[in-house]
């Protein structure tokens, strides 16, 4: 629930999504089309669009040019790196993030689907639930994102048949009971002739469960986040020292879960000592309660030693408190995982050093069979770890929360970012 208002309350909410398929499935033409249909395009870019086209000897719109920015990528024809598109419509906000399908970029499709509340699966309804879908939809189950939409595309090529969208459904539905996906819907579609995409299809009349865009503006994510676990990472600590505010101390961070009341009883930690909020400011002015994903500050009763890295919670509800944590991990660097090394680990805004004690296992992401014998964790290889810190992290398990439950490794030499874990 993503608040673009004055006071806290809901303007327009902002749904996040990503999209996965293989190389060829038409999400670079789907997300043209999605800008195109819903009018979210500038002419000038409509016109290079056309421009384009024809250059390429396209007697249509080419609209997978849209997106397709990087020339490497134009030239070849493929998406490379993770785009960021954002539109709307009079229901809501929207952010795209197009992630390519090679195997060798699974680590672009861990940075563009964790902060998702929906990905978009793309199948090309000739070839059908493949070995690169069962991927995709492993990472996305992985990363939890909430839900799963999956888009059988290029219905046109297999003339609107029912009974091969209907095959692939059951398919599709049946592997998803073997992994932990929960919310999963379908939507039959044709990317490059437009067929319930946004608007609905006459060429299949036997479908009638909204258009992908119906779906997306109608999709309840208010229930995305956590709302029972009451976390707040502290980011910065506001100390203004002005004639006005001379005595004024804020802890400024954004909630992570939960909510939190004016006049709540709180606990810091790792120092566990307890007080209440006294104020919850925003730039607008002060507000009676927050909850995520809103930036705030928090003001306590008590003058405590808080500082960035510490955690706000409630005293019945506490995230755990340990340095020693078990996680799933992508590595995302062409230098393999060294358990003799120190990393830089990114929690929250707490960071701290730590090893990598032990290789549990390595999963095979397209069999998602655990690989116990080889323990070489290299480039896009998803992994099962333990992990020692120089400090004691505050976290919750990833399936709780997804902000507490995650982070992120950092080469200390070259500050790359070289890995992302899911804490379990």
């Amino acid at each position: 629930m993503e608040s673009f208002s004055h006071n806290g309350y809901l303007d327009m909410e902002l749904l996040r999504f990503t999209t996965a398929g293989s190389v060829d499935d038409g999400k670079s033409t789907l997300i043209g089309r999605l800008l195109y249909d819903s009018k979210s395009i500038f002419e000038d870019q409509l016109e290079a669009v056309k421009k384009a086209s024809i250059q390429k000897g396209n007697d249509y719109i080419n609209l997978a040019l849209l997106t397709d920015g990087l020339r490497s990528e134009r030239e070849q024809g493929i998406t490379i790196d993770v785009a960021y598109r954002y539109f709307a419509t009079p229901k809501r906000k929207f952010i795209i993030a197009d992630t390519p399908g090679h195997v060798q970029y699974t680590r672009n499709m861990v940075t563009g689907a964790s902060t998702a509340n929906a990905a978009l699966i793309l199948i090309d309804a000739r070839n059908g639930v493949t070995e690169q879908t069962h991927r995709h939809t492993y990472i996305a189950s992985l990363l939890q994102i909430p839900h799963i939409i999956v888009c059988i595309n290029k219905m046109d090529l297999v003339d609107y048949d029912q009974k091969t969208y209907e095959e692939i459904r059951d398919k599709f539905a049946q592997f998803a009971q073997t992994i932990d996906v929960k919310d999963f819907l379908f939507v039959p579609i044709s990317a490059l002739k437009g067929d319930n995409v946004v608007d609905a299809s006459a060429n299949m009349p036997w479908y009638d469960n909204g258009t992908l865009m119906e779906i997306l503006e109608t999709l309840h994510i208010e229930n995305d986040y956590n709302f029972t676990d009451a976390r707040y990472p502290v980011q910065y600590v506001i100390r203004p020292l002005t004639d006005e505010h001379h005595d004024y101390r804020g802890y400024a961070g954004r909630v992570a879960g939960g909510v939190f009341n004016k006049g709540d009883e709180v606990i810091v930690l790792p120092s566990g000592i307890k007080s209440k909020i006294s104020s919850i400011d925003t730039f607008n002015g002060e507000i009676d309660k927050t909850f995520p994903p809103m930036s705030v500050s928090l003001s306590l009763t008590d003058d405590i030693d808080i500082c960035r890295g510490d955690m706000i919670a409630k005293p019945d509800n506490m995230p755990e408190v340990s340095q020693d944590i078990e996680a799933t991990i992508c590595w995302m660097n062409q230098k393999p995982l060294n358990t003799s090394r120190k990393y830089v680990l990114m929690h929250t805004s707490n960071e701290v050093k730590c090893m990598v004690k032990e290789i549990i296992c390595k999963v095979n992401v397209n069999t998602l069979e655990e690989i116990i014998d080889d323990k070489e964790v290299g480039l896009n290889t998803i992994a099962k770890v333990k992990i020692r810190t120089t400090k004691p992290l505050i976290f919750d398990a990833y399936k709780r929360n997804r902000v507490t439950g995650s982070f992120i490794l950092i080469d200390e030499a070259t500050n790359e970012t070289i890995g992302v874990g899911m804490i379990s």
